[in-house]
């Protein structure tokens, strides 16, 4: 199915990955959304459940190996072209991943990785959807990071 102009939502995944009290943020190196900051994630693949979908994107594109993804929250982004139809709509599902090891490596689609500090994300240029979820969910990501 066809991004652009799609016949029905698109769903992905997105993986928070957190150290230190910072987190893992990827400079996107493909189109939609190339050349801004989000976190690792991709497209739901036919048969894969959402959480497998997490454990195989972070390691496409940072070469972490994660498990035990933990939901945190459920992202719609609809994006309308000028006559108000549907252009793009997404829904991303975003989880909490653990390193189970590996060494973060930008591949894939990420042009490249950086551990950034809570308080320094929203300076970033991030993409529309991310930077909506991050602005819901800082305080609880923070909280989560530290425990």
């Amino acid at each position: 199915m066809s991004r652009l102009y799609p016949n029905r939502p698109i769903v992905g995944v997105g993986a928070i990955i957190t150290r230190n009290g910072r987190i893992l943020l990827e400079k996107r190196k493909n189109d939609l959304g190339r050349g801004k900051w989000s976190i690792p994630g991709g497209l739901v693949e036919l048969g894969e459940s959402l959480e497998q979908t997490v454990i195989r994107e972070v390691q496409e594109e940072t070469g972490l190996v994660v498990d035990a993804p933990e939901l945190i929250d459920v992202i719609s982004q609809v994006t309308l072209d000028e006559s108000g139809k549907v252009k793009y709509h997404f829904v991303i599902v975003d989880y909490l991943a653990n390193i189970k090891s590996g060494t973060a490596s930008a591949a894939s689609d990420a042009e490249e990785l950086e551990w950034v500090p809570f308080d320094e994300v929203e300076q970033r240029d991030l993409i529309k959807s991310f930077r909506g979820f991050f602005e819901k969910n800082r305080e609880k990501l923070e909280k989560m990071s530290s425990s």
